[in-house]
Formats: C-alpha cells, sequence, structure tokens
C-alpha cells in the first residue's frame, strides 16, 4: 500500500486534459506554451485515464528501467525512481499492467507499490528470477488467469533463455488469458521486449509473436504490449505486426488521443512532440479502443523510468 501521508506539490503529465478542457482552462495561447516545452503541470494525483469503469478495461505498458544501481539523486537512480513509478500506478490505476526490463527485486517492488488486490505473472529471461521480467500484473478484483506460458524470442522458443537471430541479449514473451469477472468475457494479454541492437532480431520476433497470437483461439480478443525498441508506422517489424499481421495501432485506432504524440523514449530529457513511438499497444479486431495516452508523468521534474508509458482504454467486442 501507498503511504497516505504522500505529498506532491508539482506533477507533470503530457497534457493531463483534454485539448478542450485545455482550451476552456487556459486558452489556446497556454495550450501552446504546454505543446511547445514538452512540460504540463496538473494537479495533484490527476489521471490521464484514470480507472477503468463499467466494462472497460485500462492497460498500461511500461518499460520501467532496470536497477543499474546508479547512485542516489542521479536521473537513473531506482532509488529514487521508484516512488514516481509508485504514484503514477497509483494515480492510474490500471487494470492490467505490462512491464520489461524489471528484475526480481523490482518485480516485488512494484507489487508491493500497487494497491492491495494486484498480482503478477512472469518468470526471469535466463530463467527463474534471473534477468529481466515481461511481468504482466493485474487486479484480481477484476481479472482471473485461467492460463499462462512464456516463450523466447528464438529459433528453440521453449528453450529458456535461447537467443538465435544476431541478438547478445536474450529476448522473450510472457502471456496470460485472463476472465474478466465483470462481464464474463475472456482475452490474452501478451507482454514483450524486442531486441534493441538486431533489425533482424526485432523482424523475425515480430514474425514469431504474430504466429502464436494466430495460434490462440480466433475468437478471443488479444492485447499486445512491449517495447518493440523500432518506431511504429515507419518499420518493417510494425509492418509484421500490423499493417500485415492484422493487428490495430491503438493509439491510431483510438477514438480519442488524450494526450500529444510525444515520443516514448524521453531518456530523462524533456518530452519531444511527434518523437518516435517505439512502446506500443497492439489489438486485434475483437478489441474497441476507446481512450490513448503518452504520459510523461514526472513527480518534480523526475521521470519514473527513461520511457514513458502508454496507456489505452479498453472495451471487448
Amino acid at each position: 500500500m501507498f503511504p497516505d501521508d504522500w505529498g506532491i506539490e508539482e506533477v507533470f503529465v503530457a497534457d493531463g486534459i483534454s485539448r478542450r478542457g485545455a482550451l476552456g482552462i487556459a486558452g489556446a495561447a497556454g495550450v501552446a506554451g504546454l505543446l511547445s516545452t514538452g512540460t504540463a503541470e496538473g494537479s495533484p494525483g490527476r489521471a490521464v485515464i484514470g480507472p477503468a469503469r463499467g466494462d472497460r478495461l485500462h492497460v498500461i505498458t511500461f518499460n520501467i528501467r532496470y536497477d543499474a544501481k546508479a547512485a542516489p539523486g542521479t536521473p537513473d537512480s531506482w532509488t529514487d525512481r521508484r516512488p514516481v513509478l509508485a504514484e503514477f500506478l497509483r494515480t492510474e490505476r490500471p487494470t492490467v499492467l505490462g512491464v520489461q526490463e524489471a528484475l526480481y527485486h523490482q518485480v516485488k517492488q512494484v507489487a508491493e507499490d500497487l494497491p492491495n488486490g494486484f498480482e503478477w505473472i512472469g518468470l526471469g529471461r535466463e530463467g527463474g528470477g534471473r534477468g529481466e521480467f515481461m511481468a504482466v500484473y493485474y487486479d484480481t478484483r477484476r481479472l482471473e488467469p485461467l492460463d499462462y506460458d512464456h516463450f523466447w524470442l528464438s529459433d528453440t522458443p521453449l528453450v529458456i533463455g535461447s537467443k538465435s537471430w544476431g541478438n547478445t541479449v536474450v529476448r522473450m514473451v510472457t502471456w496470460v488469458r485472463f476472465l474478466d469477472r465483470r462481464t464474463g468475457r475472456e482475452f490474452v494479454h501478451v507482454n514483450t521486449h524486442f531486441d534493441h541492437q538486431s533489425e533482424n532480431a526485432r523482424q523475425r520476433s515480430a514474425a514469431l509473436v504474430r504466429d502464436r497470437i494466430a495460434g490462440f483461439d480466433p475468437a478471443l480478443p488479444v492485447v499486445l504490449t512491449g517495447d518493440f525498441n523500432t518506431a511504429a508506422e515507419k518499420t518493417e517489424s510494425y509492418r509484421i505486426l500490423v499493417t500485415a499481421g492484422g493487428l490495430a495501432d491503438t493509439w491510431l485506432a483510438a477514438e480519442q488521443r488524450v494526450t500529444p504524440q510525444w515520443g516514448t523514449f524521453p531518456g530523462y530529457k524533456d518530452p519531444v512532440l511527434g518523437g518516435d513511438r517505439i512502446d506500443w499497444i497492439l489489438a486485434n479486431s475483437r478489441v474497441r479502443v476507446e481512450q490513448a495516452a503518452i504520459n510523461t508523468f514526472r513527480v518534480r521534474g523526475r521521470w519514473p523510468s527513461d520511457h514513458a508509458p502508454v496507456q489505452a482504454l479498453l472495451r471487448l467486442a
């Protein structure tokens, strides 16, 4: 649980209200200022999408950046970033959250920082608690896991810790089939992290993930979250999954985008308007996308990660 006495004097959220709302409150000049500086000052605890209501699902993908043991006080310090991430999660309250780069102690700490009622499923990419996790967190009051598994992005996807395609780092996938207790519907959440160096590995990974998703029950809604380490709309990996693969990019498919299109890898610097989106939420045709967001949440200027979380408010069709 979170401390009840936490106070936040400055919470920065990317366009934390809709453009229409911002125009009504601050005027067009104020909105222009927000977009030009890449920051928006919001009220403490104000959510961009926030808790899901009714039959909606709030999905977040977030590369939380592994704990590199950076010195306290530096932008990369996990000690300093963890409370910011905790406040973000308390504010946005996802129904289901896919994280990337989390080491085992971070996986457990994020679980501690989520509200009561959340659990997680995951496995270290080198097996057991070793290496980074693609952990999936879920609200047990809303979702019940019915099945789950892991596979590796390689020619031998069932071999723990395997790699094949020119990547020097092990890459993997965790997926969970959930029952939505509220609606009685089932869906599959797939979470991954593609390689950061090898283009061949990214393309081969995209093809494998596409084929594995095609092997699920075609009646099931599927949501794919991840850090794909390649730009949306511009690259072959995106084409394999979206243009040719039949998945929808929730940022483009959303009925409403509640933030500007920020680049999703600010690297602890000011966010870039119109920058590359390398973190995506994709979905098949059985998912309706109501809202999408790229959230530049900060507390007193401190980021929770070198990536920005991507959010979507979904309904299962």
